[in-house]
């Protein structure tokens, strides 16, 4: 490998190994390789259908691979649920905004600390001073993320009446609440206007120096080459390329996949 191509970091801190997802017969995700190394952008990228999301769903417990593993933090979490996956540290959005509606924005933040509370039932029924710190705790995050994301003015407003940009920021927000390792972060600049997806990249870069590992879905190119440590292509559920952000960009098998060629077209290294 190049140099150019060498990794930002020897340690992974996620892989997904010969990882295969069949739906009836169609097989989504086949024998596929992947490894997001600690404090990177790593990027996964292909057309429509690759089984992009599908990984993510794989990686976070909605489904369960036929074969293969993932490996968070040096441990294999293959098949464990959804709320084990984020008490682990792995915290994701979704390409369809996934927010509670009528619940206030510093509210929705708040449910994202839900995985790391421990005082329990009789704690809250009767108010011990454990759940009492807990409980400030929570808040404390929540409004520190409220922040960061720049909604603090939006607060107690219910999530479903803020724009859809900030829509977007707010699950970025509750997912920072769960305290993660990992962002898994499926199409976060859907739907933004260019002012707001240049924002968007400000702050994705920022959290890594906040020490998060990203794990981003993106159909933005500019997106993925102006803040990617590292990307990955998937065409037909497999892996087909992966590498330095320009170094994919110029990959004749990438270009194929995004572009398609007859036989008497050339792949010309353009895109």
């Amino acid at each position: 490998m190049a140099e150019a191509d060498l990794r930002t970091t020897d340690r992974a801190i996620l892989e997904t190994r010969k990882l295969t997802k069949v739906f009836g017969g169609l097989t989504a995700v086949n024998n596929f390789d992947s490894q997001v190394r600690e404090g990177e952008i790593c990027s996964l990228i292909g057309p429509n259908g690759a089984g992009k999301t599908t990984v993510f769903n794989v990686v976070t417990g909605i489904y369960k691979p036929e074969n293969g593993s993932v490996v968070f933090n040096g441990k294999d979490i293959t098949g464990q649920k959804p709320h084990q996956i984020v008490s682990g540290g792995i915290a994701r959005t979704f390409q369809n905004i996934r927010l509670f509606p009528n619940m206030t924005c510093l509210e929705n933040i708040m449910a994202g600390q839900h995985c790391r509370g421990s005082a329990g039932m009789w704690g809250s029924i009767f108010r011990t001073s454990r759940q009492k710190k807990e409980e400030r705790h929570i808040r404390e995050v929540a409004e520190a993320r409220i922040h960061q994301v720049g909604l603090w003015e939006s607060r107690d407003e219910l999530a479903k009446n803020i724009a859809y940009g900030s829509q977007r920021m707010l699950e970025i927000a509750r997912a920072l609440a769960t305290e993660p390792g990992l962002l898994a972060l499926d199409e976060p600049s859907s739907g933004l206007n260019p002012s707001e997806t240049e924002e968007l990249m400000v702050f994705l870069k920022s959290l890594v120096k906040e020490n998060f590992s990203i794990f981003l879905i993106e159909h933005d190119m500019n997106v993925v080459m102006g803040i990617s440590d590292w990307v990955i292509v998937m065409d037909e559920g497999a892996r087909i390329a992966e590498g330095r952000p320009e170094t994919v960009y110029n990959n004749p098998k990438v270009i194929e996949a995004y572009l398609g060629y007859d036989d008497d077209q050339q792949v010309n290294g353009e895109s």
